[in-house]
């Protein structure tokens, strides 16, 4: 389900006011990086002024392809006094959180945050610089908020410090990361990562998209963005299947993974796969004392934005079902073209319990909200 442009903001929501709902996928961001100054020491300010920010996205500037939108943005999402989309907290609370009744939002700043800037210590600087604004600038005047924790997931050392700063502090939901880093996730130079957050009871979102340098097939860079989009779906499961052969979850039996904006129909076909495969050649991997597919499906929980969107209803209920009716949490994926709003994402065929705990008590229950 995708809107382009909602009712006005202050028109009423209507029948499922009286539902909770939690948003797990907010795209809070800086009207410009003067907004982290207060956050950076003058060393690395004056880094940013003279050398900016460098992703290692190699022969790109800026995104690798021409946005379906300016800024990937609604029409209607830009502030009317200036500023870039969900920048201003005071229109962001009109347009989505009173518009929609919203309980609890989870910010993902994906602009800004230094998320595999090609200089290690300019991203954790960043990063730093992301999480105390996200408390300054929105959490601390508006408590329907939480902050992501974002960490310089090439330098896990140091994002597992900044994990460990944050530990404890309930207004963090989720450590976030990017479903394409430098190498793998499931390697064990990023296990220090996973330590972290499980010693500090925090979900890891792995939100899609990414600064490695490397294109989103196996192959090559496509020519359209409609490409990368698509392939969000098989960029996920190669993730997928790093972190669950590579023995993260026997190692850390807590951890829990959120998949941000990937879509779940691949999910299941994954799980089958994999567990062909594994019946076959599980000698190579002896430390898996179980099925790929349970740990799939005890570790991992999926946003629901993008909503797969089958001819048949049936396909929708059975994809569900697969992963588990528990294992789904809402997001809206605001403020961007693809936005799925909530009532309307979730369909009414699957019943009116499926629908309240998909969009408030599965999150609930995963992140600990009261």
């Amino acid at each position: 389900m995708t809107t382009a442009l909602a009712e006005p903001a202050t028109q009423a929501v209507g029948a499922d006011q009286a539902l909770a709902l939690i948003d797990v996928d907010i795209h809070t961001r800086v009207r410009t990086l003067a907004d982290l100054r207060p956050y950076l020491s003058r060393h690395w300010w004056d880094y940013l002024q003279t050398y900016g920010i460098r992703q290692r996205h190699g022969f790109v500037k800026g995104p690798p392809f021409p946005k379906a939108q300016p800024s990937a943005a609604r029409r209607d999402a830009w502030p009317p006094d200036g500023g870039a989309p969900a920048s201003d907290l005071a229109f962001l609370r009109a347009q989505h959180l009173d518009h929609y009744g919203i309980t609890t939002g989870i910010m993902n700043p994906l602009f800004g945050s230094g998320q595999g800037d090609q200089n290690d210590g300019l991203s954790a600087a960043m990063a730093a610089a992301t999480n105390e604004w996200q408390l300054d600038a929105w959490v601390s005047k508006e408590p329907r908020l939480k902050a992501s924790v974002v960490v310089p997931y090439d330098d896990p050392p140091e994002a597992a410090a900044e994990i460990r700063r944050r530990a404890g502090d309930t207004r963090f939901g989720h450590v976030l990361l990017l479903s394409r880093m430098s190498d793998l996730p499931g390697k064990r130079r990023f296990w220090p990562i996973y330590e972290a957050a499980a010693e500090a009871g925090l979900p890891i979102g792995i939100h899609v998209f990414g600064y490695s340098g490397r294109a989103m097939t196996g192959s090559g860079w496509g020519s359209f963005y409609i490409e990368e989009m698509t392939e969000h779906a098989t960029s996920c499961q190669a993730l997928v299947t790093s972190m669950i052969v590579e023995g993260v979850f026997e190692h850390l039996p807590s951890l829990k993974v959120v998949m941000i904006e990937s879509g779940f129909g691949w999910l299941a076909p994954l799980g089958w796969r994999l567990d062909t495969h594994w019946r076959k050649l599980r000698h190579e991997v002896p430390h898996l004392r179980h099925a790929p597919s349970e740990y799939l499906r005890r570790h991992f929980w999926v946003a629901t934005q993008p909503m797969e969107e089958p001819e048949r209803p049936k396909h929708l209920l059975d994809a569900m079902a697969w992963v588990g009716w528990d294992r789904f949490v809402f997001a809206s994926d605001y403020p961007h073209w693809d936005f799925d709003d909530p009532r309307h994402a979730i369909p009414a065929f699957l019943g009116e319990e499926k629908r309240r705990a998909i969009l408030a008590g599965n999150a609930r229950a995963l992140y600990g909200f009261a």
